[in-house]
């Protein structure tokens, strides 16, 4: 099951009806490279019946995906706890410096100068998952171990 926030379940909803109205492009495309003649060696044919097949592709995991999310609400969470879609000023112990992090989904807002933003699933993200405020976490990362403390949530 995959937590994601009520907009990232729109933008999922509205890449569907994306996928979907390609669909239709699609099949007309087929329809008008069909008439070209031959189709054995018709390439606009062959491409876009590729086309169209990939697009299904993404039509029915996108489906699936969708089927199987969980959207989190802010409302539903306690104010001083870390969930999907909060902003978290952290404090590496090891440097003592202060970062701020958003948790994301796997569909990331624009980038910002603000704060960092971590994916609920790295390693950063499902430390600070449903931390406190004064809790610390031990997180493993590529370059090393880190020592992370919640200092506040920002929300």
């Amino acid at each position: 099951m995959e937590l994601v926030t009520q907009a990232d379940k729109q933008k999922l909803e509205r890449l569907l009806v994306e996928y979907h109205a390609l669909d239709k492009v699609l099949t007309e495309r087929i329809a008008e490279a069909r008439g070209h003649g031959d189709l054995r060696e018709n390439g606009d044919y062959h491409a876009a019946r590729e086309e169209k097949s990939m697009n299904n592709l993404r039509i029915r995991e996108l489906g699936i995906r969708l089927e199987s999310l969980q959207v989190i609400s802010h409302e539903e969470m306690p104010s001083d706890m870390v969930y999907l879609g909060a902003r978290v000023r952290i404090k590496d112990e090891g440097t003592g410096n202060l970062e701020v992090y958003k948790i994301v989904g796997s569909l990331a807002d624009e980038p910002s100068t603000e704060y960092r933003e971590v994916t609920s699933t790295s390693p950063i993200g499902q430390s600070l998952m449903k931390l406190r405020v004064g809790e610390s976490v031990r997180v493993t990362l590529p370059r090393g171990e880190r020592r992370l403390t919640v200092v506040e949530i920002l929300v």
